[in-house]
């Protein structure tokens, strides 16, 4: 019973702050909130015109797909609803023909179910091939068989589809573009405050007792992250396309070169931060014998926290295009970190040779790992 109970207990203490973040101002809780109520009102007026004023005798199927194409953006829901009303037109049009012609529900399921689950693998119904084999259930299960039943629930389906795209389309239709921005956001903060945590650990000179393989194991996850943010920003532009509000958004989201620009830097981000962390593990889990200087491992510090300050404001500029005049100020102040960057790295390349000059091995690591900042300092600043 106490193990059946945490579970129930988790997801509750997990609702709560959802809900109270839903309800302090915008955000991803309040958007699915309000998804959800824009549903709950699309089944409500299909209901209240096919159920309660038409008095249709399968009126749920109106509701029913009122409901399903409230989509997560407006492109979906239409695009989706044509592909949901095709499937079901055929469904139903396949099970009434041959309902008529065989006369016995049993034999016509037993034809009729295989072809129109084969024909709702048509490419072109997409995920909505499924409801072709809905459509002709509702015909074979919902009394006797009639073009004029079968004419009325195919009439139903198209208006709860109207009814959902409608409300989907009218009532405040989803903009991922906070969703987009934030992702890349957080992908920048967290390499930030990875290499910050790596320079913190080092400037001691001590390598015994550092997280080394906790560092790692975030820096790993930094590339999902990135992922993630690839993925919202294909759902940022798909939100836009039909939207009514979409044309007063699209000027604060960056075009498709901006994005891809983003994307390519936090990718390398991602993979420099991973280089680090594995680099700094493999010195710490190899004995005292390999471990450099003190003297280099505090000047390594020093250009991992110029590193982490340059992602960071690189995060800012990601941001900057909402606020007015707050991109050219966040641009500036990138470019000033990363030229203070590069003097850090020029420093450290120059005093490199003379602080390992009888270990080769370590001014091949070290000279690796040069060559991947200074990548990621052209890349910032070219952006």
């Amino acid at each position: 019973m106490r193990q059946a109970v945490l579970p129930v207990r988790r997801s509750v203490g997990a609702a709560v702050p959802a809900v109270r973040r839903a309800w302090a101002g915008p955000g991803r809780e309040r958007d699915l909130a309000v998804q959800a109520g824009k549903a709950a009102l699309a089944a409500w007026v299909a209901w209240a015109v096919v159920g309660w004023w038409l008095a249709a005798p399968m009126a749920f199927v109106a509701p029913w797909v009122a409901v399903v194409l409230v989509e997560s953006t407006v492109y979906r829901s239409v695009a989706h609803g044509l592909q949901q009303l095709a499937a079901i037109a055929v469904g139903t049009a396949v099970a009434t023909a041959v309902a008529l012609l065989l006369d016995g529900t049993m034999i016509t399921m037993a034809l009729v179910l295989p072809a129109v689950l084969l024909l709702g693998q048509w490419r072109r119904l997409g995920s909505q091939g499924v409801y072709a084999a809905t459509g002709a259930l509702f015909v074979l299960t919902g009394g006797p068989v009639t073009v004029a039943a079968s004419a009325a629930r195919i009439a139903e389906a198209v208006f709860g589809a109207v009814v959902g795209v409608a409300v989907n389309v009218l009532i405040r239709p989803p903009v991922y573009l906070r969703d987009a921005r934030a992702a890349l956001e957080d992908a920048a903060a967290e390499a930030q405050e990875i290499l910050d945590a790596v320079a913190d650990g080092l400037t001691g000179g001590e390598w015994d007792g550092l997280p080394v393989g906790e560092w790692h194991e975030r820096a790993l996850r930094l590339g999902r992250l990135v992922d993630q943010a690839r993925s919202a920003i294909g759902w940022s532009r798909e939100s836009l396309r039909g939207n009514p509000r979409g044309r007063r958004a699209r000027p604060r989201l960056p075009g498709d070169d901006a994005h891809a620009d983003a994307l390519g830097v936090l990718e390398y981000v991602a993979l420099h931060t991973a280089g680090v962390t594995r680099t700094v593990r493999e010195i710490a889990e190899s004995g005292r014998a390999a471990r450099p200087a003190p003297g280099l491992t505090r000047a390594y510090a020093e250009f991992l926290r110029h590193t982490a300050r340059a992602v960071r404001l690189y995060g800012g500029t990601l941001a900057a295009p909402g606020v007015p005049g707050g991109h050219d100020d966040a641009a500036e102040e990138l470019r000033e970190a990363v030229t203070g960057l590069q003097r850090t790295l020029d420093d450290f390349r120059r005093g490199l040779p003379g602080a390992v000059p009888d270990d080769p091995d370590a001014l091949v690591t070290y000279g690796t790992l040069l060559a991947q900042a200074h990548r990621l300092a052209d890349l910032l600043a070219q952006d």
